[in-house]
């Protein structure tokens, strides 16, 4: 009986923690090889051609890691033309079960401050022109995913207990809003999207989130808060600049606030 129990426990032990490999997606500025140890670069393709970025990969706090830079090596690569779905297969065929992604936004409430990070627990796609599916027809099935909950709530709750520990301005829910792009909102806009809801807006979360729950890879987001968007007619509305300059400004926050979530997990 005892030698049962101890093989079932060794199977679950094996299954949630052995097996685990995380993958990050961030910006340009958490891409210093510094975070890693046993550092290597990985060249991948798949048949959605190449990922945004050469693969990087290393050990991160114990545990096996690979990045990929969204935008590309020196942002060259604007939202509507990420290749989500080469990124999220890529991950996938390495093997990865869990994605932390990173993701600069603007607030849509006076709440959220600038530099404040928001584990999101909703998602409205407003974004127009992406491939949002590895299903382009039904010829092998019907295939539709649920999608009620976009974020797990494993990893949420390990970037908010990471969050709580290291006294970093958070905010435990909230609701974000993936537009196109490269453009800002309208104020019109701005405006509408706190109507419906929103808490925060970007553009890349919406398309990115759905292609690894269609890969069945566990996805989170920390969203860090850079501007108030256009809403606010006491503050000028935002600029790449000041989203540049505030993300700057909190990076190596970003980079504890993984690490510390990668050692909990």
């Amino acid at each position: 009986m005892v030698l049962i129990f101890n093989n079932f426990a060794i199977q679950i032990f094996s299954k949630y923690y052995i097996d685990m490999k995380i993958g990050i997606i961030g910006g340009s500025g958490i891409d210093n090889k510094e975070f890693f140890s046993e550092f290597k670069e990985i060249e991948v393709t798949t048949k959605y051609g190449a990922p945004s970025s050469v693969i990087k990969s290393g050990i991160i706090e114990g545990k096996e890691v690979v990045m990929i830079i969204r935008h590309g090596k020196g942002h060259t690569i604007t939202p509507t033309y990420v290749n989500n779905r080469a990124n999220i297969l890529a991950f996938k065929e390495l093997g990865v079960t869990h994605i932390l992604a990173t993701t600069a936004v603007g607030s849509l409430r006076e709440e959220i401050g600038r530099g404040d990070f928001v584990i999101a627990d909703q998602l409205i796609d407003f974004t127009k022109f992406r491939k949002n599916t590895f299903h382009d027809d039904f010829i092998n099935g019907m295939q539709h995913v649920s999608f009620a909950d976009p974020f797990n709530e494993q990893i949420r709750s390990k970037l908010i207990e990471a969050s709580s520990s290291l006294s970093f301005r958070h905010h435990t829910s909230g609701t974000i809003v993936s537009i196109e792009g490269p453009r800002f909102s309208t104020r019109a806009e701005s405006n509408m999207f706190r109507l419906w809801g929103a808490d925060i807006i970007n553009m890349t979360t919406g398309p990115e989130a759905a292609l690894a729950m269609e890969a069945g890879i566990q996805y989170g987001v920390v969203a860090i808060s850079t501007d108030y968007d256009c809403w606010k007619t006491d503050e000028e509305p935002v600029t790449f600049e000041a989203v540049i300059k505030i993300f700057g400004e909190n990076v190596l926050n970003v980079i504890d606030l993984l690490k510390h979530t990668i050692r909990i997990m």
